[in-house]
């Protein structure tokens, strides 16, 4: 169990938190969720010991062991991957490298004998002797290939190292499990084996992630940064957001109802205040608006920016017809003989391991790549808006946010409309004037979504939107894309984002491409489909968003 005791932590006059109390215990999954900034992160850091809080203190069990899901990719670059993942649990890699230290030597004293002895009986309890199985299913489980595993960290590439962090974190049961975004870089067939992973943990987990698939199926409990406190409810993160959207509601009805009361008095007063046979009445009633009191609503840090897509004309017959599209990148074939007919109404997750062949299909479609053969027709009647993984591009510049919109604007609109525009997308007052170098990843986002909604195009194509987005924005770009009444071609890792828009999935795979009409739960779950894969891959493919 770990606690935490009126912990509080505050950025000069901003309060992130104040007074926190709560209890975290074994068995449940916490989800800790909040805004950008709303101090998550710091939060999990507090709890490990990595940060300190303002004033508080946190409580651990005695004996109790904390693992943190550590995020800098290069600490362990001279240790092996195997090594790497059995560092998770301090200790025990202490005590193994002693073990092999004293085993390594060419005499063996008494002393030895004695100490070896000492680490045997330690290594035994903290079961090390089944820790190289134990690392080996959890770097199976997480997709590392036995070929990698004596290799050192510095040979793997970004996302592989990440995924290894993960299995050190996860090492050696734990009792606290600390756990700061998990699921990045994770393909889907992972973060499934993750989902189970928790699932069958017995000991206390809290988590930070901007998976709402992955909070529903694994968080027990939702632990909630706003309002300068964290409160926990019980239930995932669905059950949170309806019950947080009612406790809202009410809040609101209730000042509503008092306000209307408050006016009807008001109105009474001042209709018969000078009229002496109401005067009783009217005196009664002054009595009775002194007592009415509107509770005040506090603010709340969770901002979600106004995203609507509103298509000029609506798609003709003819949307968007590819024919034997072929390309290879540096040697690599990365897709060949593409055949595609998009229809009314399509709303295409394309899907599969392979994300390079996602982001060259769109840059193709979009006029930045050329293929190497075949070809596409766009309908006379298809405007289409781009959203590009690397936005880079578009920002390497000394513009202000207002001057950077109105490159996008309708040339009859100033600075007046940018701003309103801007505000809508939570860039209010000064924010609309930052430089767009400085801005954040997130921010980014918004921009490039803001371009997006401008130009009025009937087909939207977005390749991994949600990236660096908080829940609030995966939500409003979420419902904006549901609402949205003509064509989208789309790629993400967000399963709720890809189960909740798409109605067609076009899914990569290493023989080719398979391609339905159906909700992608439906497509999960179709033995159709899955005997189509293996027949197309010999046996070897795994969906993967």
């Amino acid at each position: 169990m770990i606690s935490t005791n009126n912990i509080s932590l505050a950025y000069g006059k901003r309060v992130i938190f104040k007074d926190v109390n709560i209890k975290f215990v074994p068995g449940n999954c916490y989800g800790l969720i909040g805004a950008n900034g709303a101090g998550k992160s710091t939060f999990l850091k507090i709890l490990a010991g990595l940060s300190e809080a303002d004033s508080g203190t946190v409580s651990v069990g005695p004996r109790e062991r904390i693992a943190f899901l550590k995020q800098d990719q290069f600490a362990f670059d001279e240790h092996t991957v195997f090594n790497t993942v059995i560092m998770g649990h301090e200790r025990l890699y202490e005590v193994m490298t002693a073990r092999e230290a004293i085993y390594s030597k060419t005499e063996f004293t008494e002393e030895d004998g004695i100490r070896s002895a000492e680490l045997e009986a330690e290594f035994a309890e903290m079961n090390g002797y089944e820790a190289e199985s134990e690392a080996a299913v959890l770097l199976n489980g997480l997709g590392i290939p036995e070929e990698l595993r004596h290799k050192q960290m510095k040979e793997l590439e970004g996302g592989d190292k990440v995924r290894v962090l993960l299995a050190q974190a996860l090492f050696g049961n734990p009792d606290i499990l600390l756990l700061d975004e998990p699921t990045n870089h994770l393909d889907l067939k992972t973060i499934n084996w993750l989902e189970e992973f928790l699932s069958r943990f017995n000991n206390t987990v809290i988590v930070v992630s901007h998976d709402r698939h992955f909070l529903n199926q694994v968080c027990t409990h939702m632990a909630d940064i706003d309002f300068g406190r964290i409160q926990v409810y019980v239930g995932n993160y669905d059950f949170w957001y309806q019950a947080s959207q009612l406790n809202l509601k009410q809040k609101q009805d209730e000042n509503r109802k008092v306000t209307d009361k408050a006016n009807e008095l008001k109105e009474f007063i001042q209709r018969f205040s000078s009229n002496a046979s109401k005067a009783k009445q009217a005196t009664s009633r002054k009595k009775l608006l002194e007592k009415l009191t509107i509770e005040e609503m506090p603010v709340s840090s969770r901002k979600y920016p106004h995203v609507v897509f509103k298509p000029e004309r609506p798609c003709g017959d003819i949307i968007l017809e590819v024919s034997g599209l072929s390309k290879i990148l540096d040697g690599v074939e990365i897709f060949k003989g593409l055949d595609l007919n998009v229809r009314k109404g399509d709303k295409i997750a394309f899907v599969g391991g392979n994300s390079l062949a996602k982001t060259t299909l769109f840059q193709i479609l979009t006029g930045e790549l050329e293929p190497d053969a075949g070809n596409f027709r766009w309908g006379v009647t298809i405007t289409s808006s781009y959203f590009p993984k690397d936005n880079a591009t578009y920002f390497d510049n000394d513009l202000n946010l207002i001057e950077w919109l109105g490159q996008y604007s309708p040339p009859t609109e100033g600075e007046t409309f940018a701003r309103g525009f801007l505000g809508r997308m939570l860039f209010s007052g000064d924010e609309a004037t930052k430089k767009t170098r400085v801005l954040s990843g997130g921010e980014r986002v918004r921009c490039m979504l803001s371009r997006m909604m401008l130009t009025g195009s009937n087909v939207l194509i977005l390749d991994e939107p949600t990236n660096h987005l908080d829940l609030e924005s995966i939500t409003a770009l979420n419902n904006g894309l549901v609402s949205f009444s003509e064509v989208i071609l789309f790629a993400s890792h967000d399963h709720e984002f890809v189960s909740t828009v798409a109605n067609r999935i076009v899914e990569f795979t290493p023989g080719g491409i398979i391609d339905r009409t159906m909700s992608f739960e439906e497509y999960l779950e179709s033995e159709e489909v899955n005997q189509y894969r293996n027949k197309l891959c010999h046996g070897h493919a795994d969906l993967t968003l």
